[in-house]
């Protein structure tokens, strides 16, 4: 079987092909892409995306994959005809018998859809950009943002109300796109119902997500080697990311544990000690930052910069507890991994984490809006190592289940045969 997959990133291997660093993002598809290798080692499949450094499509195979790689910037808010002809091309060139489009959010799976047809397209869903938007200001008043706005958003970039009118610019063609084909993957009640709403003639296939090798290793969190008190945080430099809201919990948690300290994965978005951070920085920097200023916490917060994934493994190892504390998401990795290697959880009851998390069995879960439980569910893992314990153990066992890499890998073959068989 062929398959060709559209992505918003190329494997490894393609970078270590052309000699250049590769991104941090991704890994999880990889991880699949080899799982289905070991299924059936005849396959072929070839893993497609815009890379900006590229002035006209290449074709590059390496590590038993074939990568195309397209120009242009991934991540666009407006459409851009121009890769139809490339699409095109590589249709023909490759002749896939499935192609799977990995994520809704870039207009570069409607270029192909568009450019070739849906017959054999099925689109995975990641988040969903159109209903994210109805989140995106994550419980930020307008006055909020107008007091902190900076040189950088209001003459370079975008305020975070501009970041959403971006979103909705994006969810139109996510829209688009979703309307027009046959076949959808998901995992989550909240993209099944949202997909639904908006192609109920599409057929909805079911399967979870296989996560990075590191997070499956047989070391896993424990009580007594975390680091008390600790909290890890991933991906927070945009407001629905919600480290606003754990911020403004902050002096609860303070009050009964005066030790706590914060973990964050990722750059500082909010150093300013260089010319070009003071440059780059951003209103909702300065609002977290403000925040920050105003509870006398700022030196409780302390950036990882971009880690791997063993690196990332390690920190869920040395936290006390993760927090994902979203304004929206539909099944974040980040909680996936937390819950693989056992670090005990909280997180917002938003989008398909519910799914994610049995409330006092596998995680805590407390209202986007209500920090005063978040600050609860937070001290109530410090204060109870028995509870602690139990969400570490019965963690484990769900996400083991749930990202089990042969039966995603199963799963995905099973979809993309009866794909096939409809041509």
């Amino acid at each position: 079987m062929k398959i060709l997959w559209i992505a918003n990133n190329l494997f490894q291997e393609y970078f270590d092909h052309k000699g250049i660093s590769a991104p941090f993002t991704g890994g999880w598809m990889r991880s699949l892409a080899l799982q289905l290798k070991e299924i059936d080692p005849g396959m072929e499949l070839a893993i497609a995306s815009r890379i900006k450094s590229v002035k006209q499509w290449e074709e590059v195979k390496a590590g038993g994959f074939t990568f195309y790689a397209l120009p242009g910037l991934l991540y666009r808010d407006t459409y851009d005809a121009s890769i139809e002809k490339d699409w095109k091309e590589i249709a023909q060139r490759f002749s896939p018998d499935v192609v799977h489009i990995h994520g809704s959010e870039y207009p570069h799976g409607l270029a192909y859809v568009n450019a070739v047809g849906a017959a054999n397209v099925v689109v995975s869903i990641q988040g969903l950009v159109s209903r994210c938007a109805r989140n995106y200001t994550a419980d930020i008043r307008i006055s909020d943002m107008l007091k902190n706005i900076t040189f950088y958003d209001l003459f370079i970039a975008s305020t975070p109300m501009k970041g959403r009118k971006r979103y909705i610019r994006q969810g139109h063609m996510e829209e688009e796109l979703l309307r027009k084909i046959n076949h959808i993957i998901g995992r989550t009640t909240w993209d099944h119902d949202h997909t639904w709403a908006i192609n109920p003639l599409a057929t909805y296939h079911f399967c979870n997500e296989t996560l990075r090798p590191a997070f499956y290793a047989n070391e896993k969190w424990n009580i007594n080697q975390c680091h008390r008190h600790r909290i890890f945080l991933s991906q927070t430099n945009q407001p629905l990311k919600g480290i606003h809201k754990l911020v403004e919990a902050m002096p609860l948690i303070l009050r009964d544990y005066p030790d706590t300290e914060v973990y964050v994965a990722g750059h500082d978005f909010l150093n300013t000690s260089s010319f070009r951070s003071r440059l780059r920085y951003t209103t909702f920097a300065h609002y977290v930052n403000s925040l920050m200023i105003k509870y006398g916490i700022r030196d409780r917060f302390h950036f990882t910069g971009m880690i791997d994934a063993d690196r990332m493994a390690e920190q869920y190892r040395q936290a006390n507890v993760f927090v994902c504390p979203s304004s929206i998401e539909n099944s974040p990795n980040s909680l996936g991994e937390a819950q693989l290697v056992g670090c005990p959880v909280v997180a917002s009851y938003v989008g398909g984490v519910p799914d994610m998390i049995e409330n006092g069995r596998t995680g805590l879960l407390y209202r986007f809006e209500e920090t005063e439980m978040l600050a609860a569910a937070i001290c109530r893992i410090f204060g109870n190592d028995d509870l602690a314990g139990k969400l570490s153990k019965n963690g484990i066992e769900v996400a083991r289940e749930r990202h089990d890499g042969i039966t995603n890998a199963n799963r995905t073959m099973e979809i993309y045969t009866e794909i096939k068989s409809e041509k």
